[in-house]
């Protein structure tokens, strides 16, 4: 082959310095591959700390797979008053935003990441990731993926995990509740509350206080034994029924009840914290909410001396820090196993408060803020969301207390379809005299 044929031969080849090919001797051009983009899922976002404005439903990029870890399409999400906390910036050490909120969800594995052996796809599954959980897809490490039983739905997956692993915990590896023993329970109309009411029910004998808000207690009456009113002196009508007091205090409320659970306590009586709620009393986080849960100068010091003295015991439980901060996912495995055994054996069934669409999500945090709940609140990602009511049409801006004449005969005017035209200035009549 020639020079020059050697030449023209690369002329059709290489391609010119800003990256287009060069037509060919036939006229046609070689078309550069387009970069796709990619792929998008919906998901419900914390774009700053703070109140429900911040919450928001986006698109984010689908997320890609690490070693041990597997990906999730999310069916339905679990709603806990954690997430509350999170969304106030109010746990420690909380994740930079934005990011996705949720810490609970059920679904179908799409895939399995490198170096897991124990799933495949098609697993249907429920998961506890710390946070992204509320979103079309997630990857999560397999640590915290538990296999669902055949027939227990995608929404009672998510309903019964976090809240009955953290009532398992409570009432037979803490409290070691037996068979006689009296237990007061915070919050019993809650997600965890009810957990806890159907475990004591598997005991022979357990009389429950409950401490719940008074539009609750209704719902609440048959299955309860002893019905209080949250934030009411209840001290006075537990003695009248238990003048020794209780063997048991489950106390996710915080603040000054402490005091109250304590000297409750019978001897060889356990109070046990789970939770903090105490420190939500607001849509937003403030000093004082948080400085009133935690209240140390008010709850009264406790030493080990006293403890010995008295033959009580006091004891804490945070699911969060176990799991991610305390290497705890071998152990909590072991009670979701346990948990599931009681579902098959038909000892549990999870209490349902209602199921909302990722775009609710602000009307479902505030009804959970509000105490309003009565078991556990889900997430659909497939859900529908409710109709938005029309935002109404102003009738006129208001200047100094009074409408805007102008303002309104141009609104008016755009309704009837009518343009007003504007009369030239006086410089546009005389620049056209000029020019005929």
């Amino acid at each position: 082959m020639s020079d020059k044929e050697v030449k023209n031969s690369e002329s059709q080849e290489k391609p010119d310095q800003d990256g287009d090919a060069k037509p060919a001797e036939n006229g046609e051009t070689e078309e550069k591959p387009v970069e796709q983009p990619p792929k998008e899922m919906r998901a419900v976002v914390l774009t700053s700390f703070g109140g429900l404005k911040y919450v928001k439903v986006q698109n984010k990029p689908e997320p890609t797979l690490a070693e041990g870890e597997v990906l999730i399409r999310v069916k339905a999400c679990g709603l806990n008053f954690q997430d509350l906390m999170v969304r106030q910036g109010a746990i420690d050490a909380p994740s930079k935003t934005p990011f996705i909120l949720g810490l609970e969800c059920a679904g179908d594995i799409e895939q399995v990441g490198e170096g897991v052996e124990d799933f495949q796809v098609g697993d249907r599954v429920v998961a506890l990731p710390e946070c992204r959980a509320w979103a079309e897809l997630v990857a999560v490490p397999a640590k915290y993926v538990y296999k669902i039983p055949d027939g227990l739905s995608y929404t009672d997956a998510a309903a019964i995990t976090m809240n009955y692993v953290v009532a398992y915990i409570l009432v037979f590896e803490l409290g070691n509740i037996t068979p006689g023993k009296k237990v007061l329970l915070h919050s019993a109309g809650g997600g965890v509350g009810q957990a806890v009411v159907q475990l004591c029910k598997t005991i022979t004998d357990v009389k429950i206080f409950g401490v719940a808000s008074k539009g609750k207690h209704e719902m609440l009456k048959d299955s309860i034994d002893h019905l209080l009113e949250r934030g009411s002196d209840y001290i006075g009508e537990v003695r009248k029924v238990a003048p020794e007091g209780v063997d048991v205090v489950l106390d996710c409320i915080s603040g000054d009840e402490c005091n109250r659970g304590y000297n409750l306590l019978r001897p060889m009586g356990k109070y046990i914290l789970f939770g903090s709620s105490n420190i939500v009393t607001g849509e937003t986080k403030s000093f004082f909410s948080t400085a009133k849960a935690f209240q140390w100068w008010q709850v009264d010091k406790i030493s080990p001396i006293k403890l010995f003295c008295e033959n009580k015991n006091l004891g804490g439980f945070n699911l969060r820090h176990l799991l991610y901060q305390q290497n705890g996912s071998a152990y909590v495995k072991e009670i979701v196993n346990k948990v599931l055994d009681l579902w098959r054996q038909n000892k549990i069934k999870p209490t349902i408060d209602s199921t909302w669409a990722l775009e609710d999500i602000p009307e479902a945090m505030q009804k959970l803020h509000d105490r309003k709940n009565i078991g556990k609140i889900i997430l659909d990602p497939a859900m529908e969301p409710k109709p938005k009511p029309a935002t109404p049409i102003k009738e006129g801006k208001k200047k100094g207390g009074s409408i805007d004449k102008e303002d309104k005969k141009k609104e008016e005017e755009q309704v009837n379809g009518v343009a007003e035209e504007k009369p030239e200035s006086k410089e546009g009549e005389a620049k056209e005299n000029n020019s005929s």
